[in-house]
């Protein structure tokens, strides 16, 4: 079997309706190709026509009506109508694996033309193809689109990749809001954990942040460097050692008494721990870095390593909507998952202050400076397609 890429695009309706982390909890969770590259667009007429020519028809008359739908049905939801306060916004994902094109097709996202309500596939659950006694389609809702056929990948995708910097990015003024709103923009970050093995975790994460009625407007994924991540985590290195003093006076009251044969006050626990939490701190920082590279931050040398991309995998998420910094925040919940809020995500999926799901901004400014580390505005997609076929 050769490696191929496959895409899978989030149709507009699907993700106004917030069912984009079900989407994603089954593409992640069903298809063991990796997901490479997340881009978000907003699709001009110019690429969506170019596009639909690619769509092969067989002679079959089904076919032929599949086609005039898919066509019809972007036309009308991907192409932004006169005098539309919003532009729809599609989210492009590109994976990359053995077989990936027909797994997809049939495993995972299912047929375009069948309806089903056993809930097996993407299509299964979020999508519609209804016709009457006549034949006639009555109510067509794909949810997603893919590749069908390994044939068509190398045309389609290096079409989108051509598009990708005019009709792709973030979409700051994709969205309308109310006069009396105060839209902001924030950065969440899905950490390594929600990708180990095929996982629905971080589709998870995602449907309960839809819960706060914000909106998707910028989508990549990341692999952190050993720099990227000191300079990420810079502000939370200089916190760590207040912050997990009072850990290390538990661990301090827990460990010596079994050891010295002299008794210690508590005052002199908290001298202790004062000498020692600068080394606690680090080691827990450095433990950071190695969670989101998957490198020993003691181990690089020289500044080309210290710069290389790292092993482990990021969904970088650029929300925007009314107080977006504070709500994301809220539902994802408090640094330590112990001491999270019930029903927070924290609470519900993380481990440790380390391996605590995601990472949300919180503020205004280190959205700015977050997003700048991470190069958000940089095209991973049209990059990985293109090298992708110079091979």
């Amino acid at each position: 079997m050769s490696v191929e890429l496959a895409a899978v695009w989030i149709n507009p309706y699907t993700i106004e309706k917030s069912r984009t982390g079900g989407v994603i909890a089954r593409l992640l969770s069903l298809c063991s190709g990796e997901l490479v590259a997340a881009r978000m667009f907003t699709p001009s007429r110019e690429l969506v026509e170019k596009y639909c020519r690619l769509i092969p028809v067989k002679g079959d008359r089904e076919s032929k009506m599949v086609r005039e739908e898919i066509h019809s049905y972007m036309l009308n939801n991907w192409v932004s109508a006169r005098g539309a306060k919003d532009r729809p916004r599609v989210m492009m994902l590109l994976f990359k694996g053995e077989n990936v094109i027909r797994m997809l097709r049939r495993q995972v996202v299912g047929h375009i033309h069948k309806d089903s309500i056993f809930g097996e596939t993407v299509r299964d659950t979020y999508g519609d193809y209804i016709k009457n006694d006549r034949g006639e389609v009555t109510y067509f809702e794909p949810a997603v689109f893919i590749i069908p056929e390994v044939s068509e990948a190398e045309a389609t995708l290096k079409l989108w990749a051509r598009y990708s910097d005019r009709d792709g990015g973030i979409l700051l003024d994709s969205c309308q809001y109310p006069g009396t709103s105060c839209p902001e923009k924030t950065l969440v970050m899905m950490k390594p954990e929600n990708f180990k093995g095929q996982s629905s975790l971080a589709g998870n994460v995602i449907d309960i942040i839809s819960r706060t009625g914000l909106r998707i407007i910028g989508a990549k994924i990341v692999h952190m460097s050993v720099e990227q991540a000191q300079e990420f985590y810079g502000p939370v290195a200089r916190a760590l050692p207040e912050r997990l003093k009072p850990r290390l006076v538990e661990q301090l009251k827990k460990a010596l008494p079994d050891i010295l044969d002299f008794s210690i006050q508590d005052s002199d626990y908290d001298n202790l721990a004062d000498q020692l939490k600068n080394l606690k701190g680090r080691q827990e920082f450095n433990g950071i870095i190695k969670t989101m590279t998957g490198i020993d931050p003691d181990e690089v040398t020289g500044v080309r390593a210290l710069r290389a991309p790292g092993t482990e995998k990021c969904l970088a998420l650029i929300y925007q909507g009314d107080r977006a910094i504070s709500r994301i925040r809220g539902v994802l919940g408090a640094t330590d998952p112990d001491k999270a809020e019930w029903a927070t995500i924290r609470r519900i999926y993380a481990h440790s202050i380390s391996k605590n799901v995601a990472h949300a901004s919180d503020s205004g400014r280190n959205v700015t400076r977050e997003m700048k580390i991470l190069k958000m505005e940089d095209n991973d997609l049209k990059t990985i397609i293109n090298r992708f076929y110079k091979k």
